[in-house]
């Protein structure tokens, strides 16, 4: 999802064109903090070859265009292993969004912003197929899960200026257009970041920091489907989206675990981290599939009823409120903060 509609996700990792210098003074955390960069543009360059392979797949898997185009009946096979290397890239790009979002803005939106947010600022697409205009992941979506996405989501989109119903290709053009134009421009600008990411040294206090300041986006993830604006809205796969969100996020602090138990009362704070991150982690289990669970009817985030609060949507909407809170000092946020202060990284820029 495009950072120009939320916070960075979880996992969040700005980006410097130099190492970083967070003068933790002794050769000792130098050590362990170099490691720790290390360890997670490894993690980063991991997922980047995955996202990019799941891409290059989900082209290959494309029907070979012919009059009549394709659709989820007639060609229900190559649709279906299309729809699966979809959900790989969703899995592999929210485990390092925060990397792409930041560092590559443009890329961040031309292969996840939402169709909302496409026509908010580009204006109409009349042509779902060409690679211009609406790109990216979720419009390929909107194109798999054609004539499937739930009646909420249909009727918030309807409702935008320049909305094109979704639709499978119906002729030869179109098909072609999907695979040659669409298809090709997410391969092509996943591999331009991973050509640009390469060179580049993650720096530190944005990269632990910014796992702190993103449990928010999960809060706002969840929000937005109440009105059939979640991220992965057709497919209905928006709490794996959040899954691999929270996944990438630990993998972040992983690298830290060394030098945070290392300090003085880093042991007792890194126990309650990782219970915070299963605690996290356990909300999302309670519910099986990859889809949110219904939003209670009248629901407001600002003023939520006890029995709206009861429902799996409101345990997970309960559950992030208290997790992202600074306010708590029990919470994942609140132990973030304090092994950050332990370690001597910096506050980010306001």
């Amino acid at each position: 999802m495009s950072t120009r509609n939320v916070l960075a996700p979880l996992g969040v990792l700005l980006i410097a064109l130099a190492p970083a210098t967070i003068g933790c003074g002794t050769d000792k955390s130098g050590s362990q903090e170099s490691q720790a960069q290390s360890a997670v543009k490894s993690q980063i360059t991991g997922q980047l070859v995955i996202w990019y392979n799941a891409a290059v797949a989900l082209r290959a898997a494309a029907p070979t265009p012919d009059a009549d185009g394709w659709n989820d009946q007639a060609d229900a096979a190559a649709v279906n292993a299309m729809k699966t290397q979809w959900a790989a890239t969703r899995d592999a790009y929210e485990r390092v969004e925060g990397a792409i979002a930041v560092l590559f803005p443009d890329y961040d939106v031309s292969t996840d912003e939402r169709y909302d947010g496409f026509l908010s600022d580009t204006g109409p697409d009349n042509d779902l197929f060409d690679g211009m205009g609406v790109t990216g992941v979720h419009a390929i979506e909107r194109i798999l899960w054609a004539g499937r996405a739930p009646a909420d989501v249909v009727a918030f989109e309807a409702a935008l200026t320049g909305y094109v119903a979704a639709s499978f290709p119906t002729n030869m053009t179109q098909a072609t257009e999907f695979r040659d134009g669409l298809a090709t421009r997410l391969v092509t600008d996943v591999q331009d970041v991973q050509t640009m990411f390469g060179p580049l040294t993650l720096d530190t206090a944005a990269a632990f920091r910014g796992v702190i300041g993103s449990l928010g986006e999960q809060i706002e993830k969840i929000t937005l489907a109440a009105d059939g604006e979640d991220e992965s809205r057709y497919a209905q796969h928006t709490l794996a989206d959040m899954r691999s969100n929270l996944a990438g996020g630990k993998n972040t602090y992983e690298a830290f675990r060394d030098w945070v138990r290392s300090e003085a009362g880093g042991t007792a704070l890194d126990t309650d981290i990782l219970a915070g991150f299963d605690r996290v982690s356990a909300l999302y289990s309670q519910v099986s599939g990859d889809a949110l669970p219904p939003v209670p009817a009248g629901f407001n985030k600002d003023a939520p009823t006890a029995d709206q609060l009861a429902t799996p949507y409101g345990k997970i909407f309960a559950g992030l409120s208290t997790e992202s809170s600074a306010d708590d000092p029990s919470s994942l946020v609140s132990k973030m903060s304090a092994a950050a202060d332990l370690l001597g990284i910096p506050q980010l820029p306001q």
